[in-house]
């Protein structure tokens, strides 16, 4: 239930520039606005707040708080929660920051990623259902059957790791990171060093 203990002013002013921020990044999640804002105050505040409280610090509609409640529902980024001798929902968010991103990204592969890939196996049915008449068809029919594949590869990427995204396994993760770095830095190294043509080698002699 709300705290009654006052912010500070440094307090209230966070959470109103960390609401503003997760506003703007909301494109980038692939989600409107107003649900990113919802999510940010309920991320920011300690204790859970009910759908009125919202509206006020978010001066926005009843049904444009319910919509997109429902929708952080569904995405599991947020819980409802229940005090005894109250009539109202309440609603807090996933404060495990790791939690967070992978709701994000395996909800993201299920809305968009996804239907591309189902939508580019469809395209391959035409080709079965007319044939192939000559060699630029068969090209493009297999540029779609490496673009399937790679994003075939790319789910079971996604299903794979994200079970170890989280905190508990930082450490690994640092290790993981560094190894891919010194792997590129090396491969960049290698590629940095040209060969010498015959004329640069007369020229150094």
């Amino acid at each position: 239930m709300n705290s009654d203990t006052p912010k500070t002013d440094t307090h209230r002013k966070a959470i109103e520039q960390f609401v503003l921020l997760w506003g703007e990044m909301a494109s980038a999640w692939g989600i409107n606005r107003t649900m990113a804002q919802i999510h940010a105050l309920l991320y920011a505040e300690s204790e859970p707040l009910d759908t009125d409280a919202i509206m006020d610090q978010l001066s926005i509609s009843r049904g444009n708080a319910n919509m997109n409640l429902r929708n952080l529902l569904q995405w599991q980024l947020i819980h409802k929660v229940h005090f005894k001798g109250q009539r109202k929902d309440y609603y807090t968010a996933e404060k495990d920051v790791w939690n967070i991103v992978s709701m994000i990204v395996r909800e993201r592969q299920t809305r968009e990623i996804e239907p591309i890939r189902e939508n580019l196996v469809e395209t391959l049915r035409l080709f079965e259902n007319s044939g192939i008449d000559d060699e630029q068809e068969q090209e493009f029919k297999e540029r779609i059957e490496n673009f399937i594949e790679f994003l075939e590869m790319f789910d079971r990427f996604t299903q794979a790791l994200l079970p170890y995204i989280n905190k508990k396994n930082l450490t690994f993760l640092k290790h993981l990171v560094k190894l891919a770095e010194a792997h590129q830095s090396l491969k960049g190294g290698k590629q940095g060093k040209q060969p010498q043509t015959e004329q640069q080698s007369d020229n150094n002699e």
